[in-house]
């Protein structure tokens, strides 16, 4: 996306090692600090501006009062006094780092903030406490509105270490972000974390000392039929401030604009230049507005906090200036496996979830996402309960959406008729569908005309918290998890009509490439969908959807699917950039061998990125069946645990996710070189595999049913290169050729690699090095080994 995109805040930040300061001693820090002299026509920094700071904010001030290498000077006379040796160590080696680069000492000198009189400084105040107000119902948000009794509210404790960290001023030029981007898929915290900004900044905990004010704009406010303001727009949040803004606006910099809710609004942003305005008081159309402050047209020094989806980056990519990212994952690993925890409220229970549900690697990863890891626990639990078999119940992902969501669709006395119970089923899949292929998340009355839901519907998906309402408008709805727009929208393919021609709705090609070919890692919004069409197909999750939903349900796009999917391997594997393909994950939640097998019998090659344990499970399932596959190539970034190193307890390993089962995915991943008869050629590239994942690895290739006749390795972890994958050369007869590209061979590998070549039980007959770091005597024994090479 980005040279500037990152996983976290801290990525590139400058002084991370202030983050190592007790409680104590930052405050110690902060009192040696306000006593420093600063620069000549500088700002004195004072106890109010530093008594409520955090780490984060205390880096900034330190760049921003000590220009230059002052602020790494300071920090380390502040670390002497306090007898921080270590610490100290730390800034002279990041200072060395960065110092080519730090601006001079006397450029950028600190503006002088805006005067304000006592009456200004307190309608400020009364700003900040209206603002306290509005946004201090997050901290209260432990319930999910409706009937659901169980719902468990949990932090997300990494957005609480961001928090203090956003605009964290990055290397090598120690600048600030003026633009700072919060990227993830929806329901993983976005909007919550920009309005705790706006909390902590109301509170004075969060950019207290650079930013006078601080707004935040829903879209909508932007989608106004009539023209507005910039001005107009501020008088609404904050009345009777216009004289106050005026003296504001003249300093800019001191302004900090949160943007959020790009999905819930149908804007196009303006591509004319000629149409944008650097006047806050000019009238202008929502999208011209919008785009003149995201562009930096409008108050260019202002800093911008913009919340989105992965899916609106392509349409605000163009008017975002050196935007800097970071990306909210939701629940970490541990945070999921706390939260099992405390929902099921007892080790035995707790276990046997977290059990389950790490086993599918894909469903795990859904509870990244707050709502439906609650979701998940909920269906297990009344599973177990029952006393059922989970492995049974859940053949896969889908099948707990069809339990979860299909239990508000149940007859009960009362009901509606079963045509009316059916025809509101169809009305949502079809309002489901057509959003996602028009990339819309919010429907209007108008759309929900069209998709036959009347008034009795919408109240009813209110009630059950299927639909909610766009804040703000009551005639506006949004499936209140994304994940549920997905799921009805994929329900409608498999839907049975009986009064239509054919009894159910047919995906064209084009639809269905859509959904079954983007690679895995590619961040398109039809993904997911296609995963619950795929896990729908499956027989054992249709037949319990048709009972659960109480519809007839139909399979006919299945052979659809397999007839298109069996075309792709036509057209080339996907460029292994981005991962593993979206087919294969699709097909592991068909998890039916035999329709695996018949759609992947053509795939001859594959390329594949394994990042996280839900590619290696996915893949591992795949490639078993791709039994004319001829050409693998890899690249491995995930670190497989060997089982002996394990905890027994997997709510209280470092690494919850089930990582014994990682090591026998990775034993089934390797199987495919001793089953697959045609497979010819393994490439490695940017690959470090563990010693005990190479000795898989080996043993794989050095098994007599492996046909494998070339290896190559490019830029490769060099102590992958041990004696366990040299052997492969002298016990596999069929290996005739090996290339080794940008990996340094230490010592020890090529004495292995001569050793081998020496042995008459070595077949090969052809050897590439390429820029690889070797001593000149390593050569020299290279080659005398080769002239002894009888082959």
């Amino acid at each position: 996306m980005s040279s500037a995109s990152s996983n976290s805040p801290f990525e590139n930040g400058v002084m991370l090692y202030m983050a190592y300061l007790s409680k104590e001693g930052l405050q110690t820090f902060k009192q040696f600090l306000v006593d420093e002299n600063p620069r000549p026509g500088s700002v004195q920094i004072t106890w109010d501006q530093v008594k409520t700071a955090r780490w984060g904010e205390v880096v900034h001030l330190l760049v921003e009062f000590f220009p230059g290498r002052l602020a790494w000077d300071v920090t380390h006379d502040i670390f002497a006094k306090m007898n921080q040796t270590e610490l100290c160590l730390r800034v002279q080696m990041e200072l060395n780092y960065i110092l080519p680069n730090l601006e001079p000492e006397d450029s950028n000198p600190k503006e002088i903030p805006v005067n304000l009189e006592e009456g200004e400084s307190d309608k400020i105040q009364e700003y900040k406490v209206h603002v306290t107000d509005e946004y201090s119902m997050i901290r209260t948000m432990t319930t999910w509105s409706g009937s659901h009794v169980d719902f468990l509210y949990q932090d997300i404790e990494r957005h609480e270490r961001f928090l203090p960290c956003l605009f964290l001023p990055k290397r090598p030029q120690a600048r600030q972000p003026k633009t700072v981007v919060l990227q993830g898929v929806a329901g993983v915290g976005k909007t919550s974390l920009a309005k705790k900004v706006m909390l902590e900044w109301a509170e004075s905990k969060f950019c207290h000392h650079k930013c006078r004010c601080a707004f935040y704009f829903h879209c909508r406010e932007m989608a106004q039929v009539d023209e507005q303001s910039f001005a107009e727009l501020i008088a609404r949040k904050w009345p009777g401030s216009r004289a106050l803004m005026s003296k504001i606006m003249s300093k800019p910099d001191q302004l900090l604009l949160l943007f959020d809710g790009f999905e819930e609004v149908s804007l196009t942003l303006t591509d004319r230049p000629a149409d944008l305005s650097d006047d806050w008081n000019q009238k202008l159309p929502g999208p011209v507005l919008l785009t003149s402050l995201l562009s930096k047209r409008m108050l260019p020094e202002a800093t911008l906090l913009v919340a989105f989806r992965f899916t609106s980056w392509r349409k605000l990519k163009p008017f975002l200036k050196h935007p800097s990212f970071i990306t909210l994952t939701g629940f970490s690993m541990a945070e999921r496996a706390k939260y099992f925890r405390t929902y099921f409220g007892n080790k035995r229970d707790a276990d046997e979830a977290l059990r389950f549900v790490t086993g599918n690697t894909v469903l795990f990863s859904m509870c990244q996402v707050p709502a439906v890891c609650w979701m998940v626990c909920s269906c297990l639990r009344q599973q177990m309960q029952r006393g059922a078999d989970l492995a049974q119940a859940y053949p896969n992902a889908t099948a707990v959406f069809v339990q979860y969501l299909s239990g508000f669709f149940a007859t009960k006395p009362g009901s509606p008729p079963r045509n009316t119970h059916q025809t509101r089923l169809a009305g949502l899949c079809y309002l489901a569908a057509e959003g996602m292929w028009d990339t819309r998340w919010v429907f209007d009355t108008k759309d929900l005309e069209q998709a036959r839901l009347d008034e009795t519907a919408v109240a009813t998906f209110l009630r059950v918290n299927i639909f909610q309402r766009v804040a703000g408008d009551r005639d506006r709805y949004a499936f209140a998890i994304l994940s549920f727009q997905e799921f009805f929208a994929a329900l409608l393919y498999v839907l049975c009509f009986p009064q239509r021609l054919r009894n159910f709705r047919v995906l064209d090609r084009v639809q269905i490439i859509r959904l079954i070919a983007y690679p895995g890692r590619k961040k398109t919004y039809p993904a997911q969908m296609g995963l619950f069409l795929s896990g729908l197909l499956n027989e054992t999750c249709a037949s319990a959807a048709g009972k659960s939903f109480g519809c007839k349900l139909s399979l006919g796009n299945k052979k659809k699917l397999l007839k298109v999917a069996a075309l792709l391997h036509e057209c080339g594997p996907p460029t292994p950039h981005h991962g593993v393909p979206q087919l294969f994950y699709c097909l592991h939640e068909i998890q039916e061998e035999a329709f695996v097998r018949q759609t992947l019998s053509d795939c001859q090659k594959a390329a594949l990125i394994i990042s996280k344990k839900k590619d290696m499970q996915v893949s591992a399932f795949c490639l078993k069946h791709c039994q004319h596959l001829r050409d693998l190539e890899l690249t491995m970034t995930l670190t497989v645990p060997y089982v002996g190193t394990l905890s027994p307890d997997p709510l209280h390993s470092a690494e919850p996710e089930s990582s014994d089962l990682c090591f026998l995915w990775w034993q089934e991943f390797c199987s495919v070189f001793r089953t697959h008869e045609n497979l010819e050629v393994l490439t490695l590239t940017n690959t470090s595999l563990e010693a005990e994942s190479v000795k898989v690895l080996s043993a794989a290739l050095r098994h007599p049913g492996c046909k494998l006749q070339k290896l190559i390795f490019r830029r490769v972890h060099p102590s992958m290169l041990n004696e366990d994958l040299i052997q492969v050369l002298i016990e596999n007869q069929y290996l005739s050729y090996l290339e080794i590209q940008g990996t340094e061979m230490r010592r020890e590998a090529m004495e292995f690699l001569c050793t081998a070549l020496k042995c008459p039980q070595c077949y090969l007959q052809y050897l590439r090095l390429e820029d690889c770091s070797v001593t000149p005597k390593s050569w020299v024994d290279l080659a005398k080994d080769l002239g002894s090479n009888k082959r």
